[in-house]
């Protein structure tokens, strides 16, 4: 396994991100284009002291995107929705309770 931090770039936040948050208890972050959902699952597990339950991940194509004449894309990624336990919470926020 690669180190944690090269499989995990950031989480996402979104509106969407943190409606499944308080919904459902599913995390979503940006990973590496390369890593495989054990993977992933055993650097949430570390990182975060958690139980993951299971991990969904789907590939983001690059956008072509124009600025002016110039003409270019946008890095291609992948990212990840990861589904905790019903006791388990990641503070991505660093709130205290």
């Amino acid at each position: 396994m690669a180190h944690i931090t090269d499989v995990l770039k950031k989480p996402v936040l979104t509106e969407k991100s943190l409606k499944l948050i308080q919904d459902e208890n599913k995390y979503t972050f940006d990973v590496d284009v390369n890593a495989n959902k054990t993977e992933i699952k055993q650097a949430v597990e570390a990182m975060f002291n958690v139980k993951v339950t299971s991990v969904n991940t789907m590939n983001v194509r690059a956008k072509t995107k124009r600025v002016g004449r110039y003409v270019g894309k946008t890095n291609k990624r992948k990212k990840a929705i990861v589904s905790l336990a019903a006791d388990n919470k990641i503070d991505l926020f660093g709130e205290e309770e």
